[in-house]
């Protein structure tokens, strides 16, 4: 049975939680020499070396957000071109694709939106995160995993009492995804749904309180919190 898995991302804060986890799976971690995203030559040539039935793309651009707004060239080469060049190769070779994307792919405004749900991303991070989304989708041999974890411990001294997500730490979540392998679709992962100060007070009793409204731009989107059921019975 194969049971090889190229996971891109692993130098990544998520791997060290995959990297501890024992399944019946072995998992390649290429640097980005080995596997360059932008070149599809470099990704067909690591697949035919490895043969993997499952591609798990997880690397990309992401902090500091900042920088989606002031280099979108680099957010749009590395989230949305190298994710496009993945879903090309896999599709060329039939292998299976997992996908991260992001629950900030959802308006923010209401809450508790289902995979079915309409998109409005909630800033540019997000809006690269949905263009890789949209190259996915056309490849039906695929899962879309739209994620709310966090690292553990938190790494700020703050949290945000009025925004409101599903953060899970990326231990759980590695814990989830070797669950989860053989689905297809989207799938949103995350935890209760509750404001990260809420979350994280669980854990740091001395995390400050902070408001997003205070920080973020006035026009900013406070409630990407997603309704997990379908997770839920996945995982029964």
């Amino acid at each position: 049975m194969n049971n090889k898995i190229i996971f891109t991302g692993g130098s990544g804060r998520f791997a060290e939680s995959l990297k501890k986890i024992k399944s019946k799976y072995i998992f390649n971690y290429p640097s980005s020499k080995e596997l360059n995203i932008l070149n599809t030559k470099s990704i067909e040539r690591y697949i035919k070396k490895i043969k993997p039935k499952i591609f798990i793309h997880a690397a990309g651009l992401s902090r500091p957000m900042a920088i989606h707004d002031n280099d979108i060239t680099k957010s749009i080469d590395l989230n949305i071109i190298g994710t496009c060049n993945i879903v090309k190769i896999c599709s060329k070779y039939n292998i299976k694709l997992v996908f991260f994307s992001t629950c900030y792919v959802y308006p923010g405004i209401t809450g508790n939106y289902n995979e079915t749900d309409p998109l409005l991303p909630i800033n540019n991070y997000a809006w690269s995160k949905l263009g890789a989304e949209s190259a996915v989708k056309m490849y039906k041999n695929s899962l879309i995993l739209r994620l709310s974890m966090t690292e553990k411990p938190f790494v700020h001294k703050e949290a945000f009492v009025d925004f409101k997500t599903n953060f899970i730490f990326h231990d759980e979540v590695a814990e989830m995804l070797i669950k989860i392998l053989t689905c297809k679709g989207v799938i949103n992962i995350g935890g209760k749904s509750q404001s990260v100060y809420k979350f994280v007070s669980k854990e740091n009793k001395k995390i400050k309180k902070s408001y997003a409204k205070n920080i973020l731009p006035k026009d900013s989107r406070l409630n990407p919190s997603m309704n997990i059921n379908k997770l839920k019975k996945i995982l029964k």
